[in-house]
């Protein structure tokens, strides 16, 4: 008679297959993690039973032996045990076959039916049937230990396999009414049957424990859930959670609600926009087992440009914008190194055509791999136009002119915004936005660029950092909606690196004196300050003035959604639901929202699991970090000085500040006292920091890990506690002591 392995008494003891670590007893208590609590024990010092309970992993697992051995005597528990753990088995191994628990069925045959009809439970509604799942045809059973939880040493199925059990649980969820994935021993799945029975409503199990694959099965609905436990409940194809989120549901009557939907639509949700919201929020939905349709349809330029899937950010956006940059920072790199040695009498020239190739080849390569993710996930996907003509029905029209018409449950409009034109002579016919600049097949030369916005001034950075003539012609003021102290700095570094400013001027012309590759163009302008007007010739007049929604066009007067008339946009509640209950939004075509790829696919997958999922969570839109990808990057997080001073007084506020040296700046002999780090306390609110501004190299890695820190409830305290890592730009924010009120000298000497 062979001993059992401890490994093997704590599977048989487990109730849902994951047990916490080994409990830690202190004198005069019992405690142990994820379980029922913490025992006492006051003036007996250590259990006596603390041997048994250490093998068998806790506190939790000794109230999960109780209801497997069905007595609350310690003593009768270490007997019982010590009688399984003499049971026939290979001593030593996790492999050893063990019987099933006493209370478990015997489990169906290799031949028995996939649905196998159990004894019927009364509920208050009369007779339901629990129909459990048993074994899939002609597939032998496992040894115990290797159903009940998932094993790191288990090997992972091939891509195929894992695509038939995929294929195999989304046809579970999404033709069963109530689908309960479970193990035949877990208490808490006991309770989920008694709920569904009370409810009066057939459900349909799997019991994970009495199929050969149930590990399998279990690693995939972690995947598709991000639950590790059962039961894991799918209502209506959305995942209510286990047995904790039902019995909630069933309380807050989400539960009643699942229950109550119906398939009487083409699909569950369509969003209407390929975007990284869209995507998101489509990708999340399909994750939760709904059947989800993707709407997307560029509309060219003026200029006739296009793009593929993946909407603004990864095609004429935040990648292609970035990488330009990063190509504009190489050229400061190649001129600092000689001051580091390096020597070279090649002439170093940047080309244009070259890079604009290699950016587009891997925009290409992520437009691919967004289509294959939506395959993958079963996301229906349209190159098509979107339009609604009725309350649940959208009209989807192709480049070819074929219409074809979809109905869906709910709809997530996601279009995003495009660039703004001047309404002048000569605006749309021959000048360009940031739609048609990251594909441009030629070097754009001598560039005017129109607007003070953060895509203004990043696209004339890097065109000046490859050498090329750059005028800025600002109407107001710089940055508009961010620190204005930090603004102008920002452009006072770029008018000393080569960026002309035309202030308080506007164009009202634009006119072809020559066709070409680039060409010539004259832009005439007036001043806003007087009847001054100037003239000059460039090659390419790049117009970034702000940007538009496209929402008017998409029917939406058709069905009641209301639309700003102020911005245009879409005004939405707090889970982004517009007035029309089952019409959703999220993205820059939000009313009053930040205008950011990030948020939109966080409010994106969210929302899907807000809708599919149970869950309550909403999009926290406060605190948003950005960067603004300027030659001298400006990173900030929270309120600029100006907000600050407006919503909680220039009295309760206190503002750190310093210039810092970039070590890597002091070798290449750059300029000192340019960058620059600012923080804004309130002093009511034990100087939490509300606001975050830094000025310098990769501002944006700064600003990240300081962002999280805010969400935490960072302070000045917990700022200068925190020991710097140096050198480093970041350090600056753990020594700053001069204020702004007192008045202090903050330029730098060294680094």
């Amino acid at each position: 008679m062979a001993m059992r392995s401890f490994s093997q008494v704590r599977w048989y003891l487990s109730p849902c297959g994951f047990l916490p670590p080994p409990i830690q007893l202190g004198a005069g208590r019992l405690r142990g993690r994820g379980g029922a609590g913490a025992g006492r024990r006051r003036g007996r010092g250590v259990s006596p039973h603390y041997p048994f309970l250490r093998a068998v992993g806790g506190y939790r697992c000794y109230l999960s032996a109780l209801t497997v051995f069905g007595d609350l005597q310690p003593q009768c528990l270490l007997r019982r045990a010590s009688r399984f753990l003499s049971r026939p088995g290979t001593a030593g191994t996790e492999s050893a076959a063990l019987e099933p628990p006493p209370s478990s069925k015997s489990p169906p045959s290799p031949q028995s039916p996939l649905w196998a009809p159990n004894s019927p439970r009364r509920g208050k509604a009369g007779i339901v049937p629990n129909r459990p799942l048993g074994s899939f045809p002609g597939v032998p059973m496992s040894p115990p230990e290797h159903r009940s939880r998932l094993s790191p040493r288990t090997a992972r199925p091939s891509p195929e396999t894992r695509e038939e059990l995929q294929r195999r649980l989304r046809g579970l969820i999404e033709n069963n009414r109530v689908m309960i994935f479970n193990k035949s021993y877990c208490p808490h799945g006991q309770r989920v049957k008694e709920l569904f029975s009370s409810l009066g409503v057939a459900y349909n199990i799997l019991e994970l424990d009495q199929v050969d694959d149930g590990a399998s099965i279990q690693e995939m609905l972690l995947e598709m859930t991000n639950q590790k436990t059962v039961p894991s409940v799918f209502v209506n194809k959305v995942h209510v959670g286990g047995c904790d989120r039902v019995f909630q549901a069933h309380q807050s009557g989400l539960l009643q609600k699942l229950l109550q939907e119906n398939s009487a639509y083409d699909y569950d949700l369509i969003v209407i926009g390929g975007g990284s919201g869209g995507l998101s929020c489509a990708k999340e939905a399909a994750n939760l087992g709904k059947k989800v349709m993707v709407l997307d349809y560029v509309i060219p330029s003026p200029r006739g440009t296009t793009w593929g899937l993946g909407g603004t950010c990864v095609n004429v956006g935040c990648i292609p914008k970035k990488l330009m940059h990063q190509a504009a920072l190489l050229g400061q790199a190649l001129r600092d190194s000689r001051k580091f040695g390096w020597e070279y009498s090649q002439k170093v020239k940047h080309n244009w055509e070259t890079m604009v190739e290699a950016i587009q080849n891997h925009i290409s390569s992520l437009n691919w791999g967004y289509r294959v993710s939506l395959r993958e996930k079963g996301v229906t996907y349209v190159n098509s136009y979107g339009e609604f003509v009725e309350q649940h029905k959208i009209k989807a029209t192709n480049r070819k002119g074929q219409d074809t018409f979809h109905t869906a449950a709910k709809f997530v409009i996601a279009t995003g915004e495009r660039p703004r034109y001047l309404g002048i002579q000569g605006d749309k016919e021959y000048c360009i936005t940031s739609d048609d600049l990251f594909s441009l097949p030629y070097c754009p030369g001598k560039t005017l660029v129109v607007g003070a916005s953060y895509v203004a001034l990043e696209c004339a950075g890097f065109l000046a950092g490859f050498g090329l003539d750059v005028t800025v012609m600002v109407r107001s003021i710089l940055l508009r909606g961010f620190d204005r102290e930090m603004a102008e700095k920002v452009g006072s570094y770029m008018e000393q690196h080569g960026v002309k400013f035309l202030r308080k001027f506007i164009p009202v012309m634009i006119q072809q004196l020559e066709k070409g590759l680039p060409g010539k163009l004259k832009v005439s302008a007036k001043s806003t300050e007087g009847s001054n007007m100037i003239e000059d010739v460039y090659n390419t007049v790049l117009l970034a003035i702000g940007r538009d929604t496209y929402v008017r066009k998409i029917g939406l007067e058709k069905i009641g959604v209301s639309i700003s008339e102020r911005s245009g946009k879409i005004p939405v509640n707090d889970v982004e639901q517009t007035n029309v209950p089952h019409i959703y939004a999220i993205g820059d075509i939000l009313e009053g929202k930040p205008e950011l790829t990030p948020v939109a696919i966080q409010a994106g997958k969210l929302l899907a699991r807000r809708l599919f999922g149970g869950s309550l969570e909403k999009c926290d839109y406060i605190n948003i970090p950005t960067t603004v990808f300027t030659p001298l990057e400006y990173g900030c997080c929270g309120l600029s000085e100006e907000a600050a001073i407006e919503v909680y007084k220039n009295e309760n506020l206190e503002v750190f500040h310093s210039f810092f040296l970039p070590l890597e700046w002091t070798v290449a002999r750059r300029e000192s006292n340019t960058c620059y780090a600012k923080i804004i306390c309130n002093k009511l609110d034990s100087d939490r920091v509300i606001g975050f501004h830094v000025l310098g190299p990769n501002a944006g890695e700064i600003t990240q890990g300081f962002a999280a820190a805010m969400k935490c409830g960072l302070t000045k305290q917990l700022l200068d506690n925190t020991v710097g890592i140096h050198p480093t730009c970041a350090e600056v924010f753990t020594t700053l002591d001069i204020t702004k009120s007192s008045g202090l000298d903050i330029t730098q000497r060294g680094c």
